[in-house]
């Protein structure tokens, strides 16, 4: 019986394994580095909330430094969360990338010809908006960083001003990513989907086409 059931996918046709591309090439070289930096910044941003908390509970805390750490803790925390989600990011791209290798490799070592799944809306979604949501926390880490080295000369009101407003630009930078990231697992359901299709198409198909 011939399968026949890629109708509904977008694909190209070649005689050899496409390899990677660019992105999955991105994602097998930066996963590490970036899950390497989240588990180096998340210790120090707690180190850094232990210092703050020992000058608060000091008999006469010194109110430049708290207002100050109070800025650099969460910019180094969230340097950490940054990284994390890029590492997560990158090693999904990977991950479609060794499917997209792997399948080719397949079918261009059974004599048959290589189809290769084009990239999905999802996927073309789920790299729009993990890039949107990493600039958006980097720009928050970083004005966190500038209303750290204005504590005095800013005052109090405008202080707390800023913390609240970069608060919510973090929680919409992680919203942004954790909403990337569905849909980068998405992108690999639908990889899976057609390469299971196709793997049980190449019995039925002569070699060479």
């Amino acid at each position: 019986m011939t399968i026949n059931t890629l109708t509904n996918f977008k694909y190209t046709e070649t005689a050899h394994s496409p390899g990677y591309n660019r992105l999955q090439r991105m994602g097998r070289r930066l996963w590490a580095p970036m899950f390497l930096m989240a588990v180096m910044a998340w210790p120090v941003g707690f180190a850094l909330a232990i210092v703050r908390a020992n000058e608060l509970a000091s008999a006469s805390p010194d109110p430049t430094t708290v207002a100050r750490l109070g800025q650099v803790v969460p910019a180094v925390m969230f340097i950490g969360f940054l990284s994390v989600f890029a590492a997560v990011s990158f090693a999904i791209a990977r991950i479609l990338g060794v499917f997209r290798k792997g399948g080719g490799d397949v079918q261009e070592a059974s004599g048959r010809r290589v189809l290769t799944l084009k990239m999905t809306a999802a996927a073309k979604l789920f790299v729009a908006l993990m890039a949107m949501a990493m600039m958006i926390i980097a720009v928050a880490v970083v004005l966190h960083f500038v209303v750290a080295g204005s504590v005095d000369t800013w005052s109090q009101a405008t202080i707390e001003q800023w913390s609240i407003t970069l608060e919510a630009v973090r929680r919409i930078g992680v919203a942004i990513y954790l909403v990337a990231i569905a849909l980068g697992l998405g992108a690999i359901i639908t990889v899976l989907r057609f390469q299971t299709i196709r793997v049980r198409q190449l019995p039925s198909e002569t070699a060479n086409g």
